[in-house]
């Protein structure tokens, strides 16, 4: 291995202080969610938000001070460039970040934040290394690489040494793959640790670079992703082989479970999550009968996320489990429909969230006009009750998607 148990407990003294040992706490309630015993290291609560200052200060800690003089540049989608900004900052080191275009904008104000020098570049983490590769030739720079680097790799492993202390009868953890690093180092300082513990990586659907590369695979790379931090095209050289050798299986996780899981770290355990940070419990989600009865430990790797992106995954949750619904009426246009529906509804239980009326559509009849009604339930048998209620009156609803408008 590139990276050793000695390297990891060398980071871990070395961090010791600076970076926070992050709570490993029980989570009853996402138990009760997946079927398995769930614990959470909750690495949002890093200064940056992310477990990336573990690796970020270990790599910054090694340069040498001609090193330390010329600065260092990095490429990132959000979290390592907080992570290099904030320590580079502290350590008097000058920082270059290149992120792509795409980057969610409270990501690339916060690294703004810390002092470094921003350049966007590029649709994904891939196409700004690009840059990233010139920027550091033309001005002598030393690359932080998020992942493929033996001193990063060591100082994320830290986090499975903390997490052992803590629960040492785990039975699986569950990790986030983008480039690799997280997962490898985390899986070396596990397994030697406690050998006969399962590493399973949780990589995102519409990114398998790491799948593709352990099972000889062409599955298509890209696209839009709730999870952009681990969304890599570009598997790691130092990383592949660890996984290869300790990572015992890998779980694609879709757009769906993903927004789950963000949702349910926030609602069941009252903590931000970014998609990437909530991959691990996504794949449980996804597929629980993997992990049932299991002990398993979950990284929540990042909380970095845009509020109107979570409070989009938050109205999208409530209408899956039908607590919002939305369905339309072809009504007669007189005085007193729309009151009687009204009064209908709160007689129901429905609490009316919006009311779209709309009378001049040519597949309405002149004397009609069409209503879409945004309700409010308790659970999903509320919403068919309240659905089999107005059909019964004779108002026919149908359901339509959450927010959308009339045609």
């Amino acid at each position: 291995m590139t990276v050793t148990l000695a390297d990891i407990q060398e980071a871990r003294r070395l961090i010791a202080g600076t970076v926070l040992r992050t709570p490993m706490l029980p989570a009853p309630r996402l138990s009760a969610l997946t079927g398995a015993d769930v614990y959470v290291k909750y690495e949002n609560l890093q200064v940056t938000n992310s477990f990336k200052d573990r690796g970020a200060l270990v790599k910054l800690s090694s340069l040498t001070e001609p090193e330390r003089a010329r600065g260092v540049v990095a490429m990132s989608a959000g979290n390592h460039a907080q992570s290099v900004a904030y320590h580079a900052a502290r350590l008097g080191i000058p920082a270059t970040i290149v992120m792509p275009v795409t980057t969610p904008f409270v990501k690339v104000a916060a690294t703004r934040s810390h002092g470094a020098e921003v350049v966007l570049d590029g649709e994904t983490v891939a196409e700004a290394q690009a840059r990233c590769e010139t920027i550091m030739a033309e001005r002598g720079l030393t690359l932080v690489h998020p992942y493929d680097d033996p001193h990063v790799m060591a100082g994320q492993g830290t986090i499975a040494l903390e997490m052992l202390e803590e629960v040492p009868d785990l039975d699986v953890l569950v990790i986030p793959i983008g480039g690799g690093g997280l997962i490898a180092g985390n899986a070396i300082a596990a397994r030697a640790v406690k050998p006969d513990i399962a590493i399973v990586g949780a990589e995102a659907a519409l990114y398998p670079s790491v799948w593709n590369a352990l099972r000889g695979e062409q599955r298509p790379v890209g696209g839009s992703t709730l999870a952009e931090g681990i969304a890599v095209k570009n598997v790691g050289k130092l990383t592949l082989p660890v996984i290869r050798d300790l990572v015992v299986e890998i779980v694609l996780v879709d757009e769906e479970h993903l927004e789950r899981a963000v949702n349910a770290y926030l609602t069941l355990q009252k903590t931000m999550a970014e998609g990437a940070g909530a991959a691990g419990l996504a794949a449980l989600l996804a597929e629980p009968a993997r992990f049932t009865g299991k002990k398993v430990g979950l990284i929540l790797c990042g909380g970095n996320i845009d509020p109107r992106i979570l409070a989009s995954i938050m109205v999208r949750e409530l209408d899956r489990e039908n607590r919002i619904v939305s369905f339309r009426l072809t009504i007669p246009d007189r005085p007193g429909v729309l009151g009687i529906i009204a009064t209908r509804l709160g007689a129901l239980g429905a609490n009316i969230l919006e009311v779209e009326h709309r009378r001049l559509l040519l597949d309405v009849p002149a004397k009609g006009a069409k209503l879409d009604v945004t309700i409010e339930t308790r659970d999903a048998t509320h919403a068919n009750e309240i659905m089999s209620a107005l059909t019964g009156d004779g108002f026919q609803p149908v359901r339509i998607a959450a927010g959308s408008s009339a045609e």
